[in-house]
């Protein structure tokens, strides 16, 4: 009796005509690519990008990235607490250790703090002693500010995350990564008209990502456009959660944060 061996994958490979594996090294490129980048790709691990359907239709998440900013957050600051909103800011260590004081703030404020790693690289080329290094950097910078020792989120700079991130963030102990479903477009100085119509699109269950920083940027733009909305999503009958509200700890420590597919 001759036994079967079933066919690996590259013994399938092996069979196919010439001609198609570069198409075959195109699409898996294109794949990597796609999981790398796309907020809602979750081919390198689970992700939060949404408000939880359970949590009903009517929230909205504001995360603002990359500061602090001397220039741009006191003005956000003030504004979300004229509206009496809190938001989940994702802070850069080099920005934490320029605007100790600013930190402070936003967390006595109650916005959540998350990690947005020491220097803001692409995280899909650094090895994984890398990126804990960018992780664990920017936490004693946040921590050195606000005596917070524990951060439960990171969101990984420009999005882009490799096949190495998942592990490292689960081991320094974040619960997940945190991406957007929702963006403006905002992070280079413009006019706040064009940030205006594009958060038109903003619907209710979105996580919504913003930028104030780096420090020392122009981020008009992202206050005007905010100014703008924020009493309109109000009269919505919207409410603003931060990531803090959506998972909250004592549901956390039943288990893992639910991924989203």
């Amino acid at each position: 009796m001759v036994l079967r061996q079933p066919f690996s994958v590259l013994n399938q490979v092996a069979l196919l005509p010439w001609g198609t594996l570069p198409t075959l090294a195109v699409a898996g490129a294109s794949l990597t690519a796609w999981g790398a980048m796309h907020p809602s790709a979750q081919l390198f691990g689970p992700t939060i990008r949404s408000v939880p359907a359970s949590r009903g239709s009517r929230e909205l998440a504001l995360t603002i990235d990359d500061g602090p900013n001397a220039g741009a957050t006191p003005q956000l600051l003030a504004l979300l607490d004229q509206h009496r909103v809190h938001a989940t800011f994702f802070l850069i260590g080099r920005c934490v250790r320029a605007c100790p004081e600013l930190t402070r703030e936003i967390a006595a404020r109650g916005h959540t703090v998350g990690n947005h790693t020491d220097t803001h690289p692409n995280l899909f080329w650094l090895t994984r002693a890398r990126i804990a290094e960018e992780l664990e950097r920017c936490r004693e910078a946040i921590a050195q500010a606000t005596s917070r020792t524990v951060l439960r989120w990171m969101r990984p700079p420009y999005g882009f995350r490799g096949p190495q991130l998942n592990s490292v963030v689960r081991q320094q102990g974040y619960e997940s990564v945190v991406m957007w479903s929702a963006l403006a477009y905002d992070w280079k100085p413009q006019p706040a008209a064009p940030v205006i119509e594009r958060l038109r699109r903003v619907r209710a269950g979105d996580i919504l990502l913003l930028h104030d920083g780096p420090n020392g940027d122009d981020r008009r733009h992202v206050v005007d456009a905010l100014a703008y909305w924020l009493p309109r999503w109000r009269d919505a009958g919207w409410e603003f959660v931060t990531l803090e509200d959506l998972f909250p700890r004592e549901a956390a420590a039943g288990g893992a944060v639910p991924a989203q597919s």
